[in-house]
């Protein structure tokens, strides 16, 4: 029989193992947030994306909308962020073919802006495979006032 003494130490240890983890991996193998997600209708590289979020653990709620950009307004969204499908996470927008890797990492570090785009269809992307073919593209993060910097080439 295991002692009170012995079964905190070992979720002590348990804590300080999963507390010492970088912030890209703090949520791997643990359930992800659900994620809100708006496409456009019938749009089948949208569907491979939220294919691949699923893949990487993430409960998507996915509804079909064709006034998508208005909604994309309302939750600050840059105007020349032209994709086909966006999601809400813990409240963090990500706009486009984002690799869940870095949604994951973003939710870990939980940074000061507003979101996550790859604006167009960058093949090689999630969603946008074509074979072998991997075209580099950029991982843009945005703040609500509509700064943007690069948070990831890929």
């Amino acid at each position: 029989m295991i002692s009170r003494r012995e079964s905190l130490r070992a979720l002590l240890a348990a804590a300080a193992a999963v507390a010492a983890r970088p912030a890209d991996r703090l949520f791997a193998g643990l359930v992800k947030p659900v994620m809100e997600v708006r496409k456009d209708p019938g749009c089948g590289c949208c569907d491979l994306w939220a294919d691949h979020m699923r893949a990487a653990g993430f409960t998507l709620e996915v509804t079909e909308d064709p006034n998508r950009r208005q909604w994309k307004a309302r939750i600050g969204i840059p105007a020349d962020f032209e994709t086909c499908h966006t999601g809400v996470v813990e409240g963090y927008v990500v706009d486009g073919h984002v690799p869940a890797d870095l949604v994951t990492k973003m939710l870990g570090e939980k940074p000061a802006f507003r979101g996550l785009a790859v604006p167009g269809m960058p093949v090689g992307s999630p969603g946008m495979e074509v074979g072998n073919r991997k075209d580099p593209y950029d991982v843009l993060a945005f703040t609500a006032d509509g700064k943007r910097s690069v948070y990831a080439k890929r």
